[in-house]
């Protein structure tokens, strides 16, 4: 199957990804990388930086900014929103698994 198809695909899973463990702990983006490579996904930070952002324009994510061995890291949780989006997610993530599990 087409990469382009895959990814725009996968994108959504990525996304409810990051809201799950946003909600758990702060995130950044490097540890993001690595959880997400350890289920398969492989995309690069100039990838996962955007879809970041664009969660965070959205209302989903707050980001605070560290100061880390002299570097500043951006950690991000889930807003309200973000909570109520992933609930959502979780229900229809879980209808169409039940569908399409056989």
């Amino acid at each position: 199957m087409e990469d382009k198809v895959l990814r725009k695909l996968f994108l959504g899973f990525i996304q409810i990804h990051i809201l799950h463990h946003a909600k758990d702990h702060p995130i950044f983006g490097v540890w993001m990388l690595e959880e997400l490579k350890e289920h398969g996904y492989t995309i690069s930070s100039g990838t996962l930086y955007p879809i970041l952002h664009s969660m965070e324009a959205d209302g989903l994510l707050d980001k605070e900014e560290k100061n880390v061995d002299g570097k500043i890291r951006k950690y991000y949780t889930t807003t309200e929103k973000g909570n109520l989006v992933l609930q959502e997610a979780r229900k229809k993530a879980y209808e169409l698994f039940k569908e399409i599990k056989n």
